[in-house]
């Protein structure tokens, strides 16, 4: 399993968890979002269905009637009632069952830097966990490690 720590500098969240899961999308594959925040999931909705027609990733709020359906799935929870394979972590909380995942993207910021350098002391040298770490350079995510 695979986890990309996301350091957020430049760019709002809800930018990279949009360039993110347009291509898991265009890869045919779901994700679950994860955020205790309901009124950024909220936002993050609205910023959604605002992209375009040219442009729009199909999504919902958890807690629907068609969750099983979603392609893209925005929760409080880390269970994936749509079967999503990949997990984000959008408010730099990490959990643990990120690690249940084929994938899983972390994202942080200034305010959840020490918990991220945490998560990732954690899981340095743990079977079957590669880490990756991004960070913006000149306006594009560079792997830095």
């Amino acid at each position: 399993m695979q986890v990309d720590f996301y350091q957020l500098a430049g760019s709002p969240p809800e930018q990279v968890i949009a360039s993110l899961a347009g291509k898991l999308l265009a890869q045919q594959q779901r994700l679950l979002v994860v955020a205790n925040d309901e009124p950024f999931l909220a936002r993050l909705d609205r910023m959604l269905w605002d992209q375009g027609a040219t442009s729009f990733l199909p999504h919902a709020l958890a807690g629907g009637t068609d969750d099983a359906q979603q392609p893209i799935l925005l929760s409080t929870t880390e269970d994936a009632p749509n079967q999503a394979r990949n997990m984000l972590i959008a408010d730099g909380i990490w959990r643990d069952s990120a690690l249940n995942y084929d994938r899983s993207f972390y994202l942080f910021d200034a305010a959840t830097l020490d918990a991220a350098r945490l998560a990732w002391k954690l899981l340095a040298g743990r079977e079957g966990v590669e880490r990756r770490y991004w960070a913006q350079k000149d306006g594009r995510w560079a792997q830095q490690a």
